[in-house]
């Protein structure tokens, strides 16, 4: 039985912007790709502000949501294969997003219908 490629539309090929160490979620590295400080990784994660941290201690909700934006990262930076593309693509108001930018909708607790966005278009762009 052959697999659709849709099942596997929410994980990137490979770990474009080496986000990942070990399989774990570098969340340093993604909080600097998206701009975020702790304030705005609280918010986005709904964790409090003193759990926002980056080692073995880090909560898993907060991983959980870390790993998630990493992968949407990797997504993207598979279509470009560009990183500098790739972290403009967050940071530019989208009008399809309603002139928000992709980073901002992560922020502000919109990341699976962003992420919704990105698997549409990429697939669009398949055929």
């Amino acid at each position: 039985m052959r697999m659709s490629p849709a099942l596997f539309s929410n994980v990137p090929a490979k770990d474009y912007m080496h986000l990942f160490d070990a399989g774990n979620v570098n969340g340093k590295k993604v909080a600097e790709y998206l701009k975020y400080k702790k304030e705005d990784i609280s918010v986005a994660a709904s964790v409090p502000i003193s759990s926002v941290r980056y080692d073995d201690k880090m909560p898993d909700v907060l991983r959980q949501r870390m790993t998630e934006w990493a992968i949407a990262i990797n997504l993207i930076a598979g279509f470009f294969n560009d990183p500098e593309k790739t972290i403009l693509w967050f940071n530019i108001p989208n009008p399809q997003l309603g002139d928000i930018t992709p980073r901002d909708m992560i922020r502000l607790g919109r990341f699976n219908k962003l992420l919704k966005f990105i698997q549409a278009a990429l697939k669009q762009n398949e055929r």
